[in-house]
């Protein structure tokens, strides 16, 4: 039961627990600020929804501006990072690839790819750092990077607000919406990994 969690959400601190996990995953992709952020829904939706409607709105602003800030610290480190960094982009043909495929999308008013990359293991910290190797305008960066971070931080809430709803405030409500989570973040890496074959075979 998450009686006991529950509690966690009643001081401000679990908001400044959030955030600086989702600031900082994008640098360490290890940290688990998706589980955080369920299990925080979760526990807020025990205490009864219409008091706790204001905590889960909140807790979507926090996470989302949390996310939007560690995209721009990771981009604007990157746009900085000289030769050194485009030589270890250059390295590696999975960076080369999202370099390219980034400055592609962007260029046509398409950032689609980093709302997706948001829901894929470490593609938020792919998408950041080689938009700001490559020098990419944040004007053209930023508008999908905060529709990224609130689309991510709205769907992990959602989990678990809903999780709660239907399974009851229990732990398995939220390895439900882990389980959801993790998921989603499969099917970005799928289809970030499908757009590629198909445009080679579109062009073939």
């Amino acid at each position: 039961m998450l009686e006991s969690v529950g509690s966690l959400t009643a001081g401000p601190w679990i908001y400044a627990m959030v955030a600086l996990s989702v600031l900082l995953d994008v640098f360490l992709p290890v940290l688990p600020s998706g589980v955080l952020v369920i299990t925080a829904a979760t526990a807020a939706t025990a205490g009864g929804v219409a008091h706790k409607v204001p905590d889960i709105v909140f807790l979507i602003l926090c996470a989302a501006t949390a996310s939007v800030l560690g995209d721009l610290v990771a981009y604007r480190l990157a746009w900085r990072g000289g030769e050194r960094l485009d030589r270890a982009i250059a390295r590696s043909r999975r960076l080369t690839t999202a370099q390219e495929r980034l400055g592609q999308a962007l260029a046509r008013g398409g950032g689609a790819l980093v709302v997706l990359a948001r829901f894929a293991p470490a593609g938020r910290s792919i998408v950041s750092l080689c938009a700001g190797a490559a020098h990419r305008r944040v004007r053209d960066f930023l508008p999908w990077s905060a529709l990224a971070g609130l689309s991510w931080a709205a769907y992990s809430v959602a989990l678990g607000y809903f999780g709660a709803q239907w399974l009851g405030a229990t732990w398995l409500a939220t390895g439900v919406s882990l389980v959801a989570l993790f998921a989603a973040g499969a099917g970005a890496t799928y289809l970030m990994r499908r757009e590629p074959e198909t445009q080679q075979e579109q062009t073939s």
